[in-house]
C-alpha cells in the first residue's frame, strides 16, 4: 500500500511517500480503507521526536482518519465491512499512523461516522474538537452557567472550545486578533478582546467582575501571573499548549482561593475518554454545528510539505486534509 512514513525521527523532509507492507488486524482490531487524513501540530512533534513516544520503523505518520471498514477481527464486535468510520488516536503510543491507504485501528478507538456527514469536513475537526471536549469537561470540569475564557478562540481548538462551551450553557469570553472577532461572535462568544490590547487584563476583569471560572489558553502563552488573578474562587486553568514556557506560579493566589492549574495533552487520554468525546463530536457534526473554518484538500503525497508548512506557521485558520484516493469521497456515507 502507499503511505506517508518515516524511517527515522527528524525534520519534515524525513517523510517519504511510497509503498510499504499493508497492515494486518488482530482479533480485536479493524482494518480500515482510509479515505482521508489530516496533519496536526502534534504529528510534527512525534515526527521530530519532540513528543517522545514508542515508534516502530517504518512509521506511518498521522493521528486522524475517515475511512471504510475493510475487515473486522472476530473480537471487534459492532463493525462490519462497508461501515464508514473515523479515528483520532493513531500515530503514537506504539500505534502506526493514519497517513496510508489502509490502517489498523483497535475497535475501542474507532467510531461510526453519522450518515450524511462529509468525510472531508469530519476528518478536519475530529482531533481539535476532541481536544476541546476533554479540556472543557474532563479536565476543566465545566458546569452550566460558568464563565469561560478562551484565549486563541479563532484557532482550530479554540473555535471548538467556544462552540462546545456555549452549547453547554457557559458564558464565553474570547481573545483573538481583531480581524477574527466577527468569527468568534458567530460561534457564540459573548465578548471578544484583541489579544494585543495593552489593557487586555483590565478589560477581561471588567467583563467578568466575579472572575473567570475556567481559563483555556490554546496559544500557549501561559501567563499565570495575570491568568490566576482573573480567576473566580475555585477557578481552573487548563494548560494545553506552550511546551517551552516557564511561567511564574502565583502559589498564594492559588491556594488561598481554592484555584487550580492542570496540564492536559490529548495523547494521554484513555480510550473511554476518547469515546465520550466521540459521542459529543458525532452529535455536533451530524447537526452541522461543528466544522473547520477553512479546508485545503491535498493528495497524501503532500504530507511532508504540509508538515513543513505547519511548522512555518503557514496554515493558520486552515486545515489540510490529505486524500488517499483509495475510494471516491463523492459517493457519500454508506
Amino acid at each position: 500500500m502507499r503511505a506517508a512514513y518515516i524511517e527515522e525521527l527528524g525534520a519534515a523532509d524525513v517523510i517519504r511517500y511510497g509503498e510499504i507492507a499493508a497492515p494486518r488486524p488482530g482479533p480485536t482490531d479493524v482494518l480500515v480503507d482510509v479515505l482521508a487524513t489530516t496533519v496536526n501540530p502534534v504529528d510534527t512533534f512525534v515526527r521530530s521526536g519532540l513528543f517522545p513516544t514508542p515508534v516502530d520503523f517504518p512509521f506511518v505518520v498521522g493521528r486522524d482518519l475517515v475511512g471504510t471498514v475493510a475487515e473486522a477481527g472476530p473480537g471487534a464486535t459492532g463493525f462490519r465491512a462497508g461501515d464508514r468510520v473515523w479515528c483520532n488516536s493513531l500515530g503514537h503510543g506504539g500505534r502506526q499512523g493514519a497517513a496510508a491507504e489502509q490502517a489498523v485501528v483497535a475497535a475501542d478507538r474507532l467510531y461510526r461516522l453519522p450518515a450524511g456527514v462529509d468525510p472531508y469536513a469530519a476528518v478536519a475537526v475530529v482531533h481539535p474538537a476532541a481536544t476541546a471536549y476533554l479540556a472543557l469537561f474532563v479536565h476543566g470540569r465545566l458546569r452550566m452557567g460558568e464563565t469561560v475564557l478562551v484565549a486563541g478562540a479563532a484557532g482550530h481548538v479554540g473555535s471548538a472550545l467556544v462552540t462546545m462551551a456555549v452549547r453547554a450553557g457557559a458564558r464565553v469570553l474570547a481573545t483573538a486578533g481583531s480581524q477574527d472577532a466577527p468569527y468568534c461572535v458567530r460561534l457564540g462568544a459573548a465578548e471578544v478582546f484583541d489579544y494585543r490590547d495593552p489593557d487586555l487584563t483590565g478589560k477581561i476583569r471588567g467583563a467578568a467582575p466575579s472572575g473567570i471560572d475556567l481559563h483555556l489558553d490554546t496559544a500557549g502563552v501561559n501567563d499565570l501571573q495575570s491568568t490566576v488573578g482573573l480567576l473566580a474562587r475555585r477557578g481552573r486553568v487548563v494548560l494545553m499548549a506552550g511546551a517551552g514556557t516557564r511561567p511564574v506560579l502565583p502559589a498564594g493566589a492559588l491556594y488561598m482561593n481554592d484555584r487550580s492549574v492542570v496540564g492536559f495533552v490529548i495523547s494521554h487520554a484513555t480510550s473511554g475518554e476518547l469515546a465520550e468525546a466521540a459521542a459529543c463530536l458525532n452529535d455536533l457534526v451530524a447537526q452541522g454545528a461543528l466544522r473547520a473554518r477553512s479546508i485545503e484538500v491535498l493528495p497524501l503525497s503532500a504530507a511532508a510539505d504540509v508538515h513543513a508548512r505547519i511548522e512555518r506557521g503557514e496554515l493558520r485558520g486552515r486545515r489540510a486534509v490529505l486524500r488517499t484516493d483509495r475510494a471516491p469521497l463523492a459517493e457519500g456515507p454508506r
